[in-house]
């Protein structure tokens, strides 16, 4: 198993839109549950007289079990299938995913959007697209579910296609290369292998189109770049700052800088999971030992990288935002929260430069006057205290971010330019 490349899937799509049964019905087909907690559900459903419905009563029995505390690999939502080894990322109260989505350690390799054959696509299912590409997911599969609820049929598939297909290309993704399947998460259907029940469908399985999708390239060739998540001390050893490694490489007798704290540093050893380390990249969580450094002079929200490349400290920067949800409208002059890696710093809006029109790219307004929900914008924002914030091009994870502000996201965005502070 160890063999097989990694990748983290997100599973998004409206709440009604079978979502969970989905990626309960992945687990199910690729091996992931425990046989013998399937048998058991299948067999107290045939004892109920509910045997067709066996596949529900398995997922309502795991539901049951993990809230009972039962620990159950579902928990875990790791898969394999011929080809890949997956994580499913979570994505579950619509707010909070956003949010862990771009700041958190699960930027998701690939998508699957789930859509009911019954309703179409509904406004959730647009931010859903929307933002999976903002925050840089380029590969998507799209799940039209419910297909048995519509008795199969081929019209109504077509029907969703082409509503999803008109929402995806509005912000910029080539549907001719995405896979459109047509499933039943609640029967199985075109999961694993075609189902005779739609012959009229020629295409690939649920599985064949993961199967498909491709490894992004690893970012070890680049500077290193590893926001801080802690800094422990630890006796007889010294300053042992915690993270995950984003780009590049980190050894022993590397001399790093961190920035904002523009602390310099000399790596001793590295450690993950109490086993020393000839070296770590991107992906690894780590702990590092380091020479010079005390620990009030770093923090959670630094950024460690080479002394000859350090972190960028952004001035000011320009980034292009979507406005997921604002009560009323943001102007220059509004300070909400922007979280970045393991940062979160105030940052003022300076300046509104334009606003976009997603199906074309091109500029909608030039300097608006205030930006509203829906609008997606290119902006100029000043951090009231320094950050380290690096172009979304160069550095993917240290180039998006999500905006608070009364509890919740606001606004996602990724940054476009950096004008430095030094």
């Amino acid at each position: 198993m160890a063999d097989k490349e990694h990748m983290n899937l997100v599973i998004i799509g409206h709440v009604d839109h079978g979502k969970s049964t989905l990626t309960g019905r992945i687990l199910l087909e690729t091996g992931a549950i425990e046989p013998h907690l399937i048998e058991k559900y299948k067999k107290e459903a045939e004892e109920k007289g509910k045997g067709s419905f066996y596949f529900a009563w398995v997922m309502d029995g795991l539901k049951e079990e993990r809230e009972r505390g039962v620990t159950i690999d579902v928990a875990h939502k790791k898969f394999y299938t011929d080809k890949y080894y997956f994580t499913v990322i979570d994505a579950p109260g619509h707010r909070d995913f956003v949010k862990n989505m771009i700041t958190g350690t699960s930027q998701a390799d690939a998508a699957i959007i789930t859509c009911s054959a019954i309703e179409g696509p509904q406004a959730q299912t647009k931010e859903h697209v929307f933002l999976a590409t903002t925050l840089g997911v380029r590969q998507i599969i799209v799940a039209i579910n419910k297909m048995d609820a519509v008795k199969y049929d081929e019209a109504k598939y077509k029907d969703t296609v082409a509503a999803m297909s008109k929402l995806m290309q509005m912000v910029g993704i080539k549907t001719d290369v995405v896979p459109f399947v047509p499933v039943s998460a609640m029967a199985g259907d075109n999961i694993k292998v075609l189902s005779a029940k739609m012959p009229w469908y020629k295409g690939l399985t649920l599985i064949q189109a993961l199967n498909n999708l491709t490894v992004p390239p690893k970012q070890t060739d680049k500077p290193l770049r590893m926001p801080i998540q802690d800094v422990y001390t630890i006796t007889g050893i010294g300053t042992v700052p915690v993270g995950r490694i984003e780009t590049g490489i980190l050894k022993p007798n590397m001399k790093i800088m961190f920035e904002p704290s523009h602390v310099p540093g000399e790596v001793k050893s590295i450690e993950m999971h109490h086993e020393q380390l000839p070296q770590a990249g991107p992906g690894d969580n780590v702990g590092f030992n380091v020479r010079g450094v005390a620990k009030n002079d770093v923090k959670r929200g630094d950024v460690a990288g080479p002394v000859d490349n350090p972190p960028s400290v952004a001035k000011t920067f320009t980034a292009q935002i979507v406005v997921l949800n604002h009560p009323s409208v943001i102007t220059v002059g509004y300070t909400p929260v922007f979280h970045c890696h393991t940062a979160q710093t105030a940052c003022r809006f300076v300046e509104l430069i334009k606003t976009i029109d997603p199906k074309t790219g091109q500029a909608k307004a030039e300097h608006p006057d205030f930006l509203k929900t829906g609008d997606i914008a290119v902006v100029k924002v000043e951090p009231t205290k320094p950050m380290v914030i690096e172009t979304a091009k160069e550095f993917p994870p240290l180039g998006r971010f999500a905006i608070r502000d009364m509890g919740q996201t606001v606004a996602a965005g990724m940054c476009i330019e950096v004008q430095k502070a030094n």
